[in-house]
């Protein structure tokens, strides 16, 4: 939605920077050549920042809830269970007697 809505007030803007570029004196010409770029800052900040912030937070949420015998991928591919938890990292099986030790910033997911 807001990239159809980009792709039609960009150009709108950009020829009203423009005009204003070539001498147009108007009252309000000061503050609307600073429009384009508050709207570019607020199109990123929905298309990019705050995805971002709400994935970083899901990912702490399911950090913080993971516990013994959680079946979890890490971001190398290893698929294991937890069988320990310590502060800064998991101890995840990853096969009978073979233990490794993550650190918890390197799960990725939970697996059901």
């Amino acid at each position: 939605m807001f990239k159809k809505l980009a792709y039609q007030i960009f150009p709108t803007l950009l020829l009203a920077g423009n005009a204003f570029a070539q001498g147009e004196k108007t009252p309000t010409s000061g503050y609307m050549s600073f429009m384009p770029i508050v709207l570019l800052f607020v199109i990123f900040y929905f298309l990019l920042i705050r995805p971002q912030q709400k994935k970083s937070k899901d990912h702490k949420e399911m950090l913080s809830k993971l516990q013994k015998g959680d079946l979890v991928v890490t971001s190398g591919g290893i698929l294991g269970k937890i069988t320990g938890v310590a502060e800064n990292c998991y101890t995840v099986e990853i096969n009978d007697n073979v233990k490794i030790k993550v650190a918890k910033d390197y799960i990725v997911a939970k697996k059901h």
